[in-house]
């Protein structure tokens, strides 16, 4: 037995279908939200104090370390301690929401600007601290889109990823002391 389908019943159910798996991607995964950290707590992770009082050599080692993960360094001024540099990176959005989008809105969503690039963009500043040398150091990733503009710029609070750079900076200080 064969079923009769009008033309326009295959349009209904195929954009039904669309329309489904589209909403279906948006539901939520019922996680509660993590409280958020307030700023002094953000500003503990991001600060570390070392047991030398020669800022250069920290900063030198802070350069070394953003360097070898890919930043490019903008700007040092010793005399103030700051220091800035920048990381840019290629990225793909999520594909599957996209295609459906296309099928769905056709010409339209070739309209619509996609993102294209991440800019980490790293802020220090090294400075004496009695008979030490304290860092303070902030990251930040902005997303832009295939038109140049920003979708998005976002301060990095993960406790881990200030650990490991910081980590990597406690080793670049030993070799600077140790003159390896």
């Amino acid at each position: 037995m064969q079923a009769n389908f009008k033309n326009g019943d295959y349009m209904k159910k195929a954009l039904f279908l669309i329309l489904v798996f589209f909403f279906a991607g948006c539901a939520t995964s019922g996680r509660v939200p993590l409280p958020e950290k307030t700023q002094l707590q953000i500003r503990e992770y991001q600060t570390r104090t070392y047991e030398t009082d020669n800022v250069k050599m920290v900063t030198k080692a802070m350069l070394n370390v953003l360097q070898d993960d890919g930043f490019v360094v903008k700007n040092v001024n010793m005399d103030l301690g700051l220091l800035s540099a920048e990381k840019s990176i290629n990225i793909e959005k999520n594909m599957g929401r996209e295609v459906s989008l296309a099928i769905l809105f056709g010409v339209f969503s070739t309209l619509m600007p996609r993102d294209s690039t991440a800019i980490t963009e790293c802020t220090a500043n090294v400075s004496e601290y009695g008979s030490k040398a304290r860092v303070r150091v902030t990251f930040q990733t902005k997303i832009l889109n295939d038109k140049g503009g920003v979708s998005k710029v976002m301060q990095i609070e993960d406790e881990k990823f200030y650990q490991e750079f910081f980590s990597k900076v406690d080793k670049g200080i030993f070799i600077q002391k140790e003159k390896l």
